[in-house]
């Protein structure tokens, strides 16, 4: 039978990338517009949810109109490009990756930031080398990664679900996984406390270094 080699697909906003300051900053712009009050990081990391539209559904008492979600989703990218300028790799992520990498084994990003940003800023960082395939949400924003996890594995020829860990900050990071049959690691550092990330079932872990242990010790053991 042929080798499987052990994969890692990482999230980006919150995982990789540390920028969770910039988006708490940018939902908080974007509900200025409609008079909702802005909340926490805190707050942030209990009430927030995908499909997005239903976060800002908890926010303000109701459903935005389709309207309303246009002007929001606007606001939320232009204050978010503005800042996350200031925004970089999660502490030692690039050892990670490098390690990771050199320990034959492969590696991918699977975002649901938007594919033409994301392509660019992960090169710009000089971190693309790393990956087998690095890929961004096209089309509407505000869904699932579960149905772009499904795409995303399928094009990776040399890549099994069973041989895959999804290392997120999100529980909707542990449903994508789900869906694939792949394993999923969650990192407290993001947009997700403690307590939603546990409910998931998923292994929860305070360090992307951590993370990577545990996606170590699952191959290892089989």
């Amino acid at each position: 039978m042929p080798t499987i080699t052990p994969h890692i697909v990482w999230d980006w906003n919150g995982t990789l990338f540390h920028d969770t300051e910039a988006v708490v900053g940018a939902t908080n712009a974007a509900f200025a517009e409609f008079g909702v009050a802005p909340i926490t990081l805190e707050q942030y990391r209990e009430l927030y949810c995908v499909p997005i539209p239903r976060f800002y559904e908890r926010m303000m008492g109701r459903a935005p109109t389709g309207a309303e979600w246009e002007v929001m989703d606007g606001v939320f990218h232009r204050y978010y490009g503005e800042h996350s300028t200031r925004c970089g790799l999660a502490e030692g992520a690039e050892t990670l990756l490098t390690g990771w990498q050199q320990a034959g084994h492969s590696q991918s990003i699977l975002s649901m930031y938007g594919h033409e940003e994301l392509v660019p800023l992960v090169r710009g960082l000089g971190i693309d080398r790393h990956f087998l395939r690095v890929e961004g949400r096209t089309g509407t924003a505000g869904g699932s990664k579960a149905e772009h996890m499904v795409r995303h594995l399928g094009a990776l020829d040399a890549v099994r679900a069973e041989s895959t860990v999804v290392i997120g900050d999100a529980a909707d990071d542990a449903v994508a996984a789900h869906a694939v049959g792949a394993r999923a690691v969650l990192y407290t550092g993001g947009t997700h406390s403690r307590g939603r990330l546990e409910a998931t079932g998923a292994v929860v872990v305070d360090t992307l270094a951590e993370a990577v242990e545990v996606a170590h010790g699952a191959f290892e053991q089989g």
